[in-house]
């Protein structure tokens, strides 16, 4: 019987999984192998208290489904999302200016997991996504966050465009961005209660989502190529709120 959680293959993976702790539930390793990697990895399990079983390649090999698991497989226990009801006690009990990350209908878990790492680091105090449409907290979009899936509470809200009003009635500014936007990302005030809004990959934000929205702000592009990746344009916004924040003694 296979452990709770879902298989993460290969030693840089499983590595990444123990090393943020609290989420693996087991760790598997390859009974005919005796190599320094499987011996660091097992050692880590065990600082973790992290129970090791060793199994036959073949069961492996049933396990990663096809993911080159390199001897080694963890089974992670993915946290669970959070609701409005989370926001809503989140909100309540900041002592600070609210700084929030909305996410509409993102789907690449990569892409995901890229924003929550850069959150994390900028101080984002949640992040907000729909339900539908998007990808939620998955073994891969953990893995790329590298623990921020533990560290950031992630919101998954059914009618994010409801959400949105709610949050303009806390008096929290929420700032979108768009190519055609007439002002850049660097000349809006990103100092106080703010809520920045980032579309999906390739069709951007949705018109009720854009509606709602008090700003509109946009990346400048000097080069070839029209638009970022949501991920990449996610952590250049997220650091000019931050420089601001920091310089307005608000971060």
């Amino acid at each position: 019987m296979s452990p709770a959680g879902s298989p993460v293959a290969g030693i840089h993976s499983v590595r990444t999984a123990l090393g943020h702790g609290g989420a693996v539930s087991e760790v598997w390793l390859e009974r005919r192998r005796h190599d320094r990697r499987l011996a660091e990895i097992a050692g880590l399990a065990r600082e973790h208290g992290v129970p090791i079983r060793q199994v036959d390649r073949s069961e492996l090999d049933r396990a990663a489904q096809g993911a080159n698991h390199q001897g080694v497989l963890a089974w992670v226990q993915v946290p669970a999302a959070r609701g409005e009801a989370d926001l809503d006690a989140l909100l309540d009990g900041l002592a600070e200016p609210p700084f929030l990350l909305l996410l509409d209908e993102v789907q690449d878990p990569h892409n995901l997991g890229a924003c929550l790492r850069t959150a994390d680091a900028a101080g984002v105090h949640a992040v907000i996504a729909p339900r539908d449409q998007a990808v939620g907290l998955t073994p891969t979009v953990c893995k790329v966050a590298s623990g921020a899936a533990e560290t950031v509470p992630f919101v998954q809200v059914t009618n994010l465009a409801r959400v949105m009003d709610r949050l303009k009635e806390r008096g929290i500014w929420l700032i979108g961005t768009a190519g055609e936007a007439s002002g850049e990302v660097f000349q809006a005030d990103l100092r106080g209660r703010i809520g920045l809004v980032m579309g999906s990959e390739g069709k951007g934000m949705r018109r009720l989502t854009r509606e709602r929205c008090d700003l509109l702000v946009r990346l400048p592009m000097l080069g070839k190529v029209e638009s970022l990746n949501v991920s990449v344009a996610t952590g250049i916004c997220l650091y000019e709120a931050l420089r601001q924040r920091l310089r307005n003694g608000a971060g």
